[in-house]
């Protein structure tokens, strides 16, 4: 009996408030769809980094006939005696995980593979002997790039070592300006959201004022009165999440899939991880409406 009389004066509390429902069901929505894809954001962030700290290598040039920087022209092309002593300097250092060498002609035919689909032009203009002969040096961490940097730099025939560290800081600095401008509008959306959580729940406290007199007077608890209140935020968050969850699928499935299509490379979130920010986002819905419409009635009960 306790418990119908309860989901009945939910319904009514939904029903009487039909337009501030929908608006705060929206305004949900559209906070846990934005935060979602903050935290979906963020964990291909994560995904893209463990990626690239794991594939990351310095690229280490040597000088040839054609090299345009000074040191080159004033010293000649690397001879075999520069490239083993680099090469023996490199496998001695504890921070150097693998060391490749790759010839001139081998260094193009790498050029070619890589950007042969994606810049056709590009790869055509480039001609055999225009890429040096290379040393590339994979890390035990990323964070030994620059130590092995300066050790190796400026040693004889080097005539120039690449910084990929400082272009994928540059692109992962992007995506997390995304993602915290993300999760900016989205505390401004909760903070909205909030805000008419709580317009909501006095109003429709005021309009059973008269009800709520008469459960005091024969004794009903505080908690027995606000639970209709409570479950009315409960449910609009539980609906606003669900709706959420659907834009959330939708930027897995739309925007994260451009992404890795554009730079290809696999490095797809999984299913849990998926599940893991919507479960979260609804879980933040349903507290979010729930505690704010807890303290909205502590106040109005003291009244």
């Amino acid at each position: 009996m306790r418990a119908q009389f309860v989901l009945s004066e939910t319904w009514i509390g939904l029903r009487r408030n039909l337009t501030m429902t929908i608006a705060v069901i929206t305004t949900v929505a559209i906070s846990l769809a934005l935060f979602g894809a903050g935290l979906l954001v963020n964990q291909q962030v994560s995904e893209m980094r463990n990626y690239w700290d794991e594939r990351i290598t310095l690229t280490i040039y040597m000088c040839n006939e054609i090299s345009p920087t000074p040191v080159c022209q004033e010293n000649g092309p690397a001879t075999d005696e520069d490239r083993a002593a680099l090469q023996d300097k490199l496998e001695g250092m504890e921070q150097v995980q693998d060391v490749t060498y790759l010839t001139a002609a081998e260094a193009w035919q790498d050029f070619q593979e890589r950007l042969g689909a994606s810049n056709e032009a590009l790869a055509a203009a480039a001609q055999e002997g225009d890429i040096p002969d290379n040393f590339r040096v994979q890390l035990t961490n990323p964070e030994y790039y620059d130590t092995v940097r300066a050790a190796v730099e400026g040693s004889p025939g080097v005539d120039s070592i690449s910084n990929d560290q400082r272009v994928l800081e540059q692109f992962f600095g992007l995506l997390d300006g995304l993602k915290w401008s993300a999760l900016l509008v989205a505390g401004v959306q909760l903070a909205a959201a909030a805000l008419l959580i709580g317009n909501t729940i006095r109003l429709s406290a005021y309009s059973r004022r008269r009800e709520t007199g008469i459960m005091r007077l024969v004794g009903a608890s505080n908690f027995y009165i606000q639970l209709p209140f409570l479950l009315e935020g409960a449910i609009a968050g539980l609906v606003g999440g669900l709706i959420a969850s659907g834009f959330i699928v939708a930027t897995r499935f739309t925007l994260l899939t451009r992404v890795e299509e554009w730079f290809q490379f696999d490095i797809a979130l999984g299913t849990g991880a998926l599940m893991y920010v919507i479960g979260v986002s609804m879980i933040l819905g349903v507290l979010l409406c729930t505690v704010t419409s807890f303290l909205t009635l502590r106040r109005y009960l003291k009244v």
